[in-house]
């Protein structure tokens, strides 16, 4: 077979983060009586949530603020967006959100057929994640999905985050890959099909809104099973 290693992303690719984060959303929305703080919709506040936490992400990814800014603003910012007073106890919420977020079980759909195949099909799994260690590795237990991959690279451990083309290259040093016979699965344009391209992988971009872009990866797909028709 052309590809011996896959390496997957996770958040948005594997694990359903909208899905779980809008779960345990709606645990502390109701926990910590946001609707006291003059939250009346609890899908505004998930809504305005994932819009800033997205956004967050992704300055994250393109170097223009540190995690630690993630983790001290995004509540303060959510408040702030919908026109509201910033509760005393905004990073309090944060660390909830944090404890609560990890253990949430949710999959892409056609996620776990997709490592049941190129398991049994022989490939060695890994995953490549801008997340943080600990976050990262109860997401995977959570799931049930951590027995699949031999690797778990992370910005923390690789001390580079997607797009660094030094990230993709610790990745294939500790698995023991080739660029050549490897192969990388995201839904993050420039962090992960970017990225990985800049470091000589073949890529799979997980594209379900049908996105376009000046480049094209080496393969693009609107749903995980599609993987099937490639591997």
């Amino acid at each position: 077979m052309k590809y011996e290693h896959l390496f997957f992303d996770l958040d948005h690719t594997l694990w359903d983060f909208d899905k779980n984060s809008s779960e345990s959303l709606e645990e502390i929305f109701h926990s910590q009586t946001l609707h006291q703080h003059g939250v009346h919709s609890c899908d505004d506040f998930i809504s305005s949530f994932l819009k800033i936490n997205a956004k967050l992400w992704n300055d994250f990814d393109t170097g223009q603020i540190h995690h630690t800014y993630i983790r001290q603003n995004r509540f303060r910012l959510v408040f702030e967006s919908l026109g509201l007073a910033c509760p005393d106890n905004h990073l309090e919420i944060g660390e909830l959100y944090l404890q609560t977020l990890p253990d949430k079980k949710h999959l892409l759909e056609g996620a776990s057929q997709v490592l049941d195949y190129v398991t049994a099909a022989g490939y060695k799994l890994h995953i490549i994640t801008n997340g943080f260690n600990e976050v990262q590795a109860r997401k995977l237990s959570g799931s049930e999905i951590s027995h699949y991959f031999e690797h778990v690279i992370t910005f923390e451990n690789a001390q580079a985050k997607k797009p660094d083309p030094r990230i993709f290259e610790y990745a294939l040093s500790v698995s023991g890959a080739k660029a050549g016979n490897s192969l990388m699965i995201g839904d993050n344009w420039i962090a992960d099909v970017m990225g990985a391209k800049q470091a000589g992988l073949d890529t799979v971009y997980y594209n379900p809104a049908g996105l376009t872009f000046d480049q094209t990866p080496t393969y693009d797909i609107r749903k995980l099973d599609e993987l099937l028709l490639i591997l």
